[in-house]
């Protein structure tokens, strides 16, 4: 993981996509995207409630929306944009170990991180005590959350002891836990996860009600769909959808919040203390209503990072690169989020990679991006190269850098 300005300035980027309506600018060449996320982004551009479209450089197929895309509308909102998983974003913290102070074995580790973080479809027995865990507190606003679930789509009302279970959660997916260097040998504690289980059905709610509105119903793609401005269906789903956002942001706090006891623990049974930074925190699947050139926008990202000079933000990135990232002064409306998922990025820190790989055992494999048991790549193009099954001693280690430590290629992520 590397902490990195991004700069304000390019010579080859931003592009203008050719063949778009809307003004669709591009921090990816167009000849190294798969022509169906091409087609789609032309797609969306010829919508007539589209402002402008900005594509990130790990631009892939999407259902509806490309994933990877910024899509500011006027007086709509397109709830597929944003996708099922509302609020998905990453949470960091850096500790004051380094890759030292780490065993020459971390399953130990590992598996005091899976028992006090649910992973897959599971959940906590009983919601979490966020008071015991440090979050809790006049001004935390817990209370104030709780009670706006009454509020929400009346057929999840039945859904709120499970949303309280599932708070500090990991899920599925390409959702994950880490633990992490930088190219200073620092420790980070890393993680990637959203809204859970009530933030997608909340989304395919919206998603299905759009769907069957009169305005949609010529649309090219109807995954496209959209609410209008000043309509009860789009203030019902910005209701719906702000909550959301900030359920995930709580989850991932008390993750953090657990995993952080756990490495305190663990670490302190061996004598030694640990001490960590303030988190960075960010959404990259969200809603922003935003003001650009005098227009009043409301703008969806799926796999972009909020603006603002100077804010850092952890990414993910692909092939188990992870960033810090810091907005340059110009970036005002796109921070870029990955790297383009062919070539060389040119920010990539060669290793140590991370705690990355799958289940204990597994590391990842090459160019893959993992997704979970029996689920494809997302990788629709195929520019991650072909799925190789390695075995024994032929199977890739991650992790090459100078800083590398070898309990690092042991994996930390639970996915499933």
């Amino acid at each position: 993981m590397t902490t990195t300005t991004i700069p304000p300035d390019a010579t080859a980027f931003p592009t203008r996509l050719p063949g778009a309506v809307a003004d669709t600018l591009m921090w990816a060449d167009p000849a190294d995207v798969e022509d169906a996320a091409l087609a789609q982004l032309r797609t969306i551009s010829r919508l007539p409630w589209v402002h402008g479209l900005r594509v990130m450089p790990d631009v892939h197929l999407g259902k509806g929306a490309t994933v990877g895309s910024v899509v500011a509308m006027r007086d709509a909102v397109s709830p597929a944009a944003v996708g099922v998983d509302i609020g998905c974003g990453m949470t960091a913290v850096r500790t004051d170990l380094t890759t030292e102070d780490l065993p020459e074995d971390l399953r130990g580790l590992r598996h005091e991180i899976e028992r006090a973080v649910p992973v897959g479809f599971h959940a906590h027995d009983v919601a979490p005590d966020v008071d015991r865990l440090g979050l809790g507190g006049a001004g935390a606003g817990w209370d104030t959350f709780w009670a706006g679930f009454g509020d929400l789509h009346e057929t999840v009302r039945d859904r709120e002891s499970k949303a309280m279970k599932q708070m500090g959660s990991l899920g599925g997916g390409n959702h994950f836990i880490e633990v992490t260097s930088d190219d200073g040998g620092r420790v980070w504690l890393m993680l990637h996860s959203g809204s859970r289980n009530i933030g997608k059905e909340l989304a395919e709610r919206h998603i299905a009600a759009a769907k069957g509105l009169d305005h949609n119903l010529d649309l090219p793609d109807r995954d496209l769909a959209v609410f209008l401005a000043g309509t009860a269906p789009m203030q019902a789903y910005l209701r719906d959808l702000y909550w959301a956002q900030d359920y995930a942001a709580r989850n991932r706090a008390v993750m953090m919040a657990l995993v952080r006891e756990v490495v305190t623990t663990y670490f302190g049974a061996r004598g030694r203390d640990v001490a960590y930074d303030r988190a960075i925190s960010c959404h990259h699947n969200y809603v922003a209503q935003e003001r650009y050139d005098d227009v009043d926008l409301v703008v969806t990202q799926q796999g972009r990072h909020p603006r603002g000079y100077g804010r850092l933000r952890p990414d993910p990135g692909i092939d188990g690169h992870r960033f810090v990232r810091r907005a340059g002064a110009r970036q005002r409306a796109v921070l870029l989020l990955g790297v383009a998922r062919c070539g060389t990025p040119d920010v990539a820190h060669p290793g140590p990679q991370d705690v990355h790989g799958g289940r204990p055992g597994r590391p990842d494999r090459g160019r893959r991006v993992p997704q979970g048991p029996r689920r494809g790549r997302r990788d629709p193009g195929g520019v991650q190269g072909p799925r190789v099954r390695h075995r024994g001693a032929d199977r890739p280690r991650v992790g090459r850098g100078a800083a590398h430590h070898p309990a690092l290629r042991q994996g930390l992520t639970a996915v499933g």
